[in-house]
């Protein structure tokens, strides 16, 4: 029999809709009927991707002993994290606090009627094993507490909530604007520097994730000291670590080499096995990272990665309407990685004997396996490396690769796929959209940015709320719903700008102006500073939530100061880059404290204090799109490109970034400001390619 969940659109939250558990979706519904009934409320929180979920629903949310302790004493909600980030935002924070900063998915949180939190943790087996307590014993102190110790968890439950809201309300740090420097960045770099792994790439030991915001910072500060020719990048002292986290990325099994795609995170210390979860959030910041350190180094490598990568994402992710689904899961038939892992004899019999040994000496796949007896595909160097060891041609030997590839790929689409997690959440698709914009420019690829625009179209009209201008956080099959968060409106208004820069249509960079005034009026705190997570007007939580520390994606605080900063550069308003000003000095503790923890802050506020580059493009359409790649192909952090409009000006552009800047002679010319002085127009598409091509393009 179905439970209520079975109403919801969800993916996650049907997945649960069969469990004997009568799980509520959060709703007031839910939360009365604790109150009126005086029970405590299991909080459940996890996502479709997440693995030990899935475990925790086959052991315990579908045995019935536990589904009828569950309802004969408790009020279930189960809520999905990507759906409700919020709420998972809360909660976590509240686990942690108690757990000393312990925390994961599946949350798994003990709330009273007053939705305060006593106690909390992650995955439970459904009896004591493996070192953890059994979920049935966990329900059964719980229950004893709540009924024979109710003061002591009603004034443990009131600490927690009381600290959240002070976490959330917490004094500025002195000496803000005295640390707010270009310095700061080297400061951070070094940090890295002391965290990274200089034998197998990443910061840390096992399990490694991509950090891609540490490694933005990392390119930052290669800029900023211009080591000389391309050719010498990757021996730089910062491109060192940059170039050596994304080849091992790129070589290991945390890469599908057939499919395309970065998995979530890689088990190990040399990016062999992944947690085979696809998360569009991961491949959207990677890319950005790839794709600047293709500009920094031009290496094939990189500019492959980022190819396959994007046609996975339009081949398997994106949704009839345009938009990018959220993820797939690691899990297929019921088993982790079933649907990307290999023996020999499996790839002889689709490759034949000869080039099936190859394949299996290249990719390191052997008849013991590298993963619970099966073989994850990973490379140990480059092809090119390794045809020149075999004294092959090395374009003969990668299109004969690549040949076996294509065939083992069509082999594995047989296989049953990893469930699909199809919702639509504007957030991961403003990362997203911005990469594939930059993509379609640097790699020369049209249907890359058609993507992007027609990916950003989808949020900005299926989407939009019935005021006109505020967005929805989540869609799916044609129903939108649940107010847009920070992390929506943040990472969608950066995509608007830089589809600007792409496309010269001045609608994309109004509606980033209408939404970061929407964002200031409601999320804004004008007496702390900073940004709220949600909005004013929308359902209010035990504490507000602000967030300035990255997790797996930029904190929405972050990611507003650049996005922010990027406006007042070409809208001029002095709001802009006072609202960001004042979110960027809520950080700096944040910042010298755990350096790795808030590398989109770190590069936010270089696009405030570092010289920036204003350029802008007078061109016909026909010239602009091919002057526009070259731009985008040699790397700047902090560039900002302005369309000079045909007719009779954008109001959203800064008069004075106009002002005097036409074609000369009737032929496509280009304006470079930069460090607060202009350099002579660039006049004719030949000079234009000539100068952002010189000293470190992707373009020959």
């Amino acid at each position: 029999m179905s439970n209520r969940l079975s109403c919801e659109s969800s993916p996650y939250l049907l997945q649960h809709a069969e469990n004997p558990v009568d799980w509520y979706p959060w709703s007031e519904e839910a939360l009365e009927k604790a109150k009126v009934e005086n029970k405590p409320i299991f909080l459940s929180i996890g996502y479709s991707a997440c693995h030990w979920c899935h475990v925790m629903e086959h052991e315990s949310f579908e045995n019935p002993e536990i589904a009828r302790v569950l309802n004969e004493n408790f009020v279930s909600i189960k809520v999905d994290r990507e759906e409700r980030p919020d709420i998972d935002q809360v909660y976590m924070q509240a686990v942690m606090a108690l757990r000393r900063g312990q925390g994961g998915w599946p949350l798994s949180a003990f709330l009273t009627p007053d939705q305060d939190v006593f106690f909390g943790g992650t995955y439970w087996p459904p009896s004591d094993s493996r070192g953890l307590p059994g979920f049935q014993r966990v329900l059964a102190g719980v229950l004893d507490a709540f009924r024979n110790r109710r003061d002591e968890v009603d004034l443990q439950s009131r600490k927690v909530t009381r600290y959240l809201n002070e976490v959330a309300n917490g004094e500025e740090p002195d000496r803000a604007d005295e640390m707010l420097k270009p310095a700061l960045v080297e400061q951070v770099g070094e940090a890295l520097e002391r965290m990274f792994d200089f034998q197998h790439g990443g910061f840390g030991r096992a399990p490694k994730f991509p950090h891609s915001m540490d490694l933005q910072v990392l390119m930052r500060l290669e800029f900023q000291e211009k080591p000389g020719p391309e050719s010498a990048r990757e021996k730089s002292r910062w491109m060192k670590m940059v170039c050596l986290h994304l080849d091992k990325m790129a070589l290991g099994g945390i890469y599908d080499h057939l499919g395309g795609g970065f998995a979530r995170y890689s088990v190990d210390e040399q990016w062999l096995v992944p947690h085979f979860e696809k998360m569009l959030y991961d491949n959207g910041l990677l890319m950005d990272a790839y794709l600047d350190a293709l500009s920094l180094t031009g290496k094939r490598l990189y500019a492959d990665r980022a190819t396959e990568t994007f046609d996975y994402q339009i081949r398997q992710m994106t949704d009839p309407g345009g938009a990018y689904h959220s993820t797939e899961d690691a899990d297929s038939e019921g088993v982790e990685g079933k649907h990307y892992v290999w023996s020999v004899e499996a790839i002889h019999e689709v490759l034949g004997p000869d080039r099936g040994e190859l394949f299996c000496q290249v990719y390191g796949v052997t008849r013991n396996g590298n993963f619970e007896g099966s073989n994850v595909l990973n490379l140990k160097k480059e092809l090119e490396e390794c045809a020149w060891e075999r004294s092959e041609d090395p374009a003969a030997f990668c299109a004969s690769l690549a040949t076996c590839r294509s065939e083992l790929f069509s082999a594995r689409q047989q296989r049953i796929r990893p469930g699909k997690d199809d919702k639509i959440l504007t957030g991961w698709n403003g990362l997203m959209i911005q990469a594939m914009a930059r993509g379609g420019m640097i790699l020369q690829r049209p249907d890359y940015l058609e993507s992007a625009v027609a990916a950003a179209t989808f949020i900005d009209s299926r989407m939009r709320q019935p005021d006109g201008i505020g967005l929805f956080h989540t869609s799916r099959q044609g129903v939108a719903k649940i107010d847009a968060y920070l992390d929506d409106y943040s990472y969608f208004i950066n995509a608007l700008v830089t589809l600007y820069e792409a496309t010269a249509e001045p609608s994309w960079l109004q509606r980033a102006v209408e939404l970061a005034d929407l964002v200031i009026r409601e999320f804004h705190d004008p007496v702390q500073g900073g940004f709220f997570f949600a909005a004013r007007s929308t359902e209010q939580l035990i504490a507000p939530s602000k967030e300035f520390q990255d997790s797996s994606v930029p904190s929405g605080n972050s990611m507003m100061v650049t996005a922010l900063a990027r406006l007042f550069r070409l809208n001029g308003r002095q709001e802009f880059r006072e609202v960001a000003w004042g979110t960027a000095r809520k950080s700096l503790e944040l910042i010298l404290r755990s350096p790795t923890a808030a590398g989109q802050m770190v590069c936010g506020i270089d696009r405030l204090v570092a010289p920036s580059q204003e350029v802008v493009v007078c061109a016909s359409p026909e010239d602009r799109t091919e002057i526009v790649s070259a731009i985008f192909a040699r790397y700047h952090p902090n560039r900002n490109i302005a369309h000079a409009p045909s007719d009779s000006g954008n109001p959203f552009l800064a008069p004075e970034l106009l002002a005097g800047k036409s074609m000369v002679n009737g032929k496509p010319t280009v304006y470079i400001c930069e460090g607060y002085r202009c350099s002579a127009p660039l006049v004719g598409i030949s000079a234009i390619r000539d100068h952002f091509s010189d000293n470190g393009s992707a373009i020959g």
